[in-house]
């Protein structure tokens, strides 16, 4: 298939009741494929029923850090059956640690973040990283590791950056690049397209001019027509590479 097309690689779809109305939008805003995220129990078992209707869908799977104190091994040989029988999962995640929500767990949080992401080496498969108040810790975690993926919603420096950058990972960029007060321009303006892949969050962090409402995956081309203006290049040139880069990432042909 050609590459000339643009995939959101982080999205909720599982929080809607229109998942038809939603890619026929996609789609005409050249959106061809969809990765969800299911980020805990309900999550999971809906986007399990999504992927397996929608050939265009894919999913990863793992428990974000603000699930942990709910979480035993059980939860993660449960994980790991999913793994083993479905095809359309392509990475685990989202994963991480978060501060901002509770900072009394911590010790818990690095436990099942560090059990997932040993899930994910042993089954060869990125990982998407959460990362809230917690990104040194996050980094220190990952250094100690051999796994690649995503770091979603990257939202540090360009010294962190070019730190996760150079342990393997790509940053995700979403609407927030596009905020007003966004220090995320300057970092997105010196990284190389080859860095990078594109993601709403929908239905959250909608980016402007609908910032505060609904978003959807078809707003992924407002973010890519931002780094259009940004880096003063085409949109083809950016479908193109963020698209290979998310197939060097995940296989998506499975």
């Amino acid at each position: 298939m050609n590459n000339n097309y643009l995939i959101d690689t982080h999205c909720h779809l599982n929080l809607t009741d229109d998942i038809d109305g939603i890619l026929i939008d996609a789609k005409k805003n050249n959106v061809l494929k969809l990765i969800i995220s299911g980020c805990d129990k309900r999550s999971i078992r809906d986007g399990l029923e999504i992927v397996y209707r929608y050939p265009e869908i894919y999913m990863t799977i793992g428990f974000h850090p603000d699930e942990v104190d709910d979480l035993t091994d059980h939860d993660l040989e449960d994980l790991e059956k999913i793994i083993k029988t479905n095809k359309k999962i392509v990475g685990i995640g989202e994963i991480g640690l978060d501060y901002y929500h509770n900072d009394m767990n911590k010790d818990k949080q690095k436990e099942f973040f560090v059990k997932q992401i040993e899930l994910a080496e042993r089954y060869d498969l990125p990982v998407v990283i959460h990362s809230r108040d917690s990104i040194q810790d996050v980094y220190d975690i990952l250094k100690e590791h051999h796994t690649r993926g995503v770091i979603h919603c990257f939202s540090g420096s360009l010294e962190m950056a070019k730190l996760f950058i150079e342990l393997g990972f790509y940053l995700g960029i979403g609407g927030v690049l596009t905020f007003k007060n966004s220090k995320l321009k300057e970092v997105v303006n010196e990284l190389s397209l080859d860095n990078i892949v594109l993601e709403t969050d929908s239905p959250y962090l909608a980016p402007e001019p609908y910032r505060g409402h609904t978003n959807y995956p078809q707003n992924i081309k407002i973010v890519a027509q931002y780094i259009k203006k940004l880096k003063n290049i085409s949109l083809d040139e950016i479908s193109i590479a963020t698209t290979n880069n998310v197939h060097k990432i995940y296989n998506l042909y499975k």
